[in-house]
């Protein structure tokens, strides 16, 4: 092996090809191909899918736990985000954003609302601040902008 001097340590030399961070098979695998193990069990399943969901069926139905909960979690999914009713007041300028906020810790503090269910209420009052804050720093921008406009003339 041939070796590059560097100061007082010596390193072996990189192989020509090789760069580091780069895959040995930059093309891979292609996309969507399927393992043959898999293949194969989704073969043998094919034609007993009828079978199987019945035995589930009726194992559920006799009490195996296991099964009645396969059977729920297919046929109810877990509910990821569900409606919140929330008296909030109308939101024009800071000032009832303030209210707003408050009215969500007041509904949390009173068990009304989860702190998960009252987080993205929060990050929506925050974009209303900043869209509030933007459009507060134009109008100002533009009457300053017409103010000086009006100082040349």
């Amino acid at each position: 092996m041939t070796v590059a001097k560097t100061s007082d340590k010596q390193l072996p030399k990189r192989k020509p090809g090789f760069q580091p961070g780069q895959s040995g098979n930059p093309a891979g695998r292609p996309k969507g191909s399927r393992n043959k193990a898999s293949i194969l069990a989704q073969e043998m399943l094919d034609g007993e899918v009828e079978t199987l969901v019945r035995r589930c069926i009726d194992l559920a139905l006799a009490g195996d736990q296991t099964a009645l909960r396969l059977c729920l979690e297919r046929l109810l999914p877990p509910r990821k985000d569900v409606p919140i009713r929330l008296a909030l007041p109308k939101i024009e300028g800071p000032q009832d954003l303030i209210k707003a906020l408050a009215a969500i810790v007041a509904a949390v503090t009173a068990g009304e609302l989860t702190p998960l269910e009252a987080a993205p209420l929060g990050q929506l009052l925050e974009a209303m601040r900043r869209s509030i804050e933007t459009n507060n720093l134009d109008e100002r921008l533009e009457a300053l902008e017409a103010h000086l406009k009006m100082e040349v003339l």
